[in-house]
């Protein structure tokens, strides 16, 4: 019995302790579209896009989308079959539709701009070890650029025309450096080709580096841009300790992806010319290969010559969702009530362990949804809140199966403590099998169905698992312990007065 305590209260600690440490932080489960309002778009692309342009146009998208505020997690999916994919986007909270519909209609805009000044990350200047570099940026003939700037020092928004302060990220996000670049002096549509490569011919040298092919719109204007990233010296020294201005940074749509360094062994008189270039991007393991390719696609697609257009446009009320949100949560709580009425009436003493087991699965559900929410951004819809409602009748169902083996037993002759435990070994295998049915329809509708559907069959997935972890670490010590209480063989009100032996 002492084990069976032990292992209820982690249980109950779990359930009930997480939820309330998850509320007591602020800490919900993120609503869908349906139940908190915004704006949903269908944008259509044209029949057979590359699906790695389309990979490309959704981290453009989300970019842009994170940036007008007020979407925490918007929902971008490719939708359709291989021959005609789409973008569904999904922008919870989103109240200005015009603004919306401005950042969806965009197209990525990829540009190669010469580096004018470098400042650390907390604002202080690089360039001051070096000198400015006149041949990328003339500072007695041109006015010092001065675009409107946020918080941070960074340029709002950027405009690939004028001169901007952006920020270079690391692969967490942090700020590691801010660059002034220039106008734009290259656009993605000079860019022919571009292939990820494992150069090197020992395993000392080797590494993956992006091989750039220009076309002939491009061609002129790259060497040129190298010609006098080239020049940049620090002091007029000839040894290469990397001057600022002698990176030239790829700019997509206002992120710089990336800002390598000319080589030094580039003369200044004549730059990278022929049509050619390489990109090093250092490293021979997985992180560096991912790194080459996802610049590989960048490079070819960044100016997107796709024309995703707006198809469909639904807008969600706040105050619709809020209604359908209401009325979820009150259909829910009727149907709780009901089935707990029910359970305490026929089941007595055992209704209470089925009752407390509800609000147990409920916390853990809910905990379920709250951490997949901020780890991976899975917002809570209204087909998902009636997949929660399913799973509460499935979750009842275990009780009943495990409740009626056990007075199937008693009303055998097995004494109280072989009755609860054999009962429990016959109702699981039951159980599982019944909640494998349930998981294997889950994942079918979940592969095989469209958007909405698949919020249903996520959440009746979710329940699922979480209903054959409740029966057994929950169900069957709390009647384990019952069993050995008055509650087990004391009255109408106990475990045999229920079975009526």
């Amino acid at each position: 019995m002492r084990r069976s305590i032990i292992r209820l209260a982690i249980i109950l600690v779990i359930a009930w302790g997480g939820i309330a440490y998850s509320f007591s932080n602020g800490s919900y489960p993120l609503l869908g579209l349906d139940l908190r309002g915004g704006v949903e778009a269908l944008l259509t692309s044209p029949p057979g896009t590359d699906p790695d342009v389309l990979d490309v146009a959704v981290d453009v998208l989300r970019a842009r989308i994170e940036g007008i505020g007020n979407v925490q997690e918007p929902e971008i999916t490719v939708v359709g079959d291989s021959d005609n994919l789409d973008v569904l986007v999904q922008l919870p909270g989103v109240e200005n539709l015009d603004e919306a519909l401005n950042v969806l209609g965009q197209t990525g805009q990829l540009s190669f701009r010469a580096v004018y000044d470098e400042r650390l990350a907390d604002g202080s200047s690089a360039v001051d070890t070096f000198g400015p570099c006149p041949a990328v940026y003339d500072v007695d003939s041109q006015p010092f650029p001065t675009p409107p700037v946020d918080a941070e020092g960074f340029t709002t928004p950027d405009d690939p025309d004028q001169a901007a302060w952006l920020p270079v990220h690391d692969d967490t996000g942090a700020v590691t450096a801010q660059y002034l670049v220039g106008p734009a002096q290259l656009m993605g549509t000079g860019i022919g080709d571009a292939l990820a490569q494992l150069q090197g011919n020992s395993a000392a040298d080797a590494g993956w580096s992006v091989s750039l092919t220009l076309n002939s719109e491009g061609e002129g204007a790259f060497t040129q841009l190298t010609k006098d990233a080239a020049t940049c010296l620090p002091n007029g020294l000839s040894s290469i300790i990397v001057h600022p201005s002698r990176r030239i940074a790829i700019v997509l749509d206002g992120e710089i992806l990336t800002a390598p360094p000319v080589a030094a062994s580039v003369d200044p008189a004549i730059g990278i010319s022929g049509g050619r270039a390489s990109i090093g991007i250092g490293g021979t393991d997985d992180a560096a290969a991912a790194e080459a390719a996802q610049l590989t696609i960048v490079l070819r697609y960044g100016a997107l010559p796709i024309s995703l257009e707006v198809g469909n446009v639904e807008k969600v009320s706040a105050t619709l969702g809020a209604d359908s949100l209401q009325s979820a949560i009150t259909a829910g709580i009727i149907g709780l009530a009901i089935v707990a009425i029910v359970l305490l009436a026929y089941y007595r003493s055992l209704g209470v362990v089925a009752v407390v087991g509800l609000t147990v699965f409920g916390s853990l559900l809910i905990l379920s949804y709250t951490l997949l929410g901020s780890v991976r951004g899975l917002s809570l819809t209204l087909a998902g809140v009636t997949g929660i409602v399913v799973s509460v009748g499935i979750t009842a169902d275990s009780y009943i199966v495990y409740f009626e083996r056990i007075k199937e037993e008693l009303r055998g002759g097995a004494p109280m403590y072989a009755a609860v435990t054999e009962g429990f070994k016959k109702a699981y295998r039951t159980i599982l099998t019944a909640d494998f049915v349930s998981l294997m329809g889950a994942f079918l509708l979940y592969t095989l169905a469209v958007d909405r559907v698949k919020g249903f069959a996520l959440a009746l997935g979710v329940a699922t698992i979480l209903d054959l972890i409740v029966a057994r670490w929950f169900t069957r010590h709390a009647v384990r312990i019952m069993s050995e209480t008055k509650l087990g063989d004391g009255g109408a009100f106990s475990i045999r007065g229920f079975a009526g032996k």
